[in-house]
């Protein structure tokens, strides 16, 4: 997973029901836990976000998976109407502080 060191968190993406696409180093997209090829994600998220509130998607992709292939799973999200795309990565650690501590910032109030 990409690293950064500003992250916002975004607790939604662990949540069960969560809508979950990962790319991964070999170019593989999964939804959820499901192997899916791109293409097919338009009417299954369609499906997943039918009576959700909260019509948020999230990604999560390799830092070695091909920009290309993170562009297509987002340009066929977008095909599925998602406006509100969250991209999961993963904190840098500091130097010197324990795990968890380094600057974490909690999610902006809605």
């Amino acid at each position: 997973m990409v690293k950064t060191k500003n992250p916002i968190a975004m607790h939604e993406a662990d949540k069960s029901d969560a809508v979950l696409v990962a790319v991964t180093r070999d170019g593989k997209v999964f939804l959820g836990s499901t192997v899916i090829l791109p293409e097919d994600l338009p009417p299954k998220v369609k499906d997943l976000l039918t009576n959700k509130l909260d019509k948020t998607v999230f990604v999560k992709a390799d830092q070695r998976a091909r920009y290309e292939k993170v562009v297509d799973v987002v340009d066929n999200l977008r095909a599925a109407g998602v406006d509100q795309l969250g991209l999961l990565t993963e904190q840098l650690q500091e130097k010197g502080k324990p795990e968890g501590e380094a600057g974490s910032t909690p999610a902006p109030a809605k």
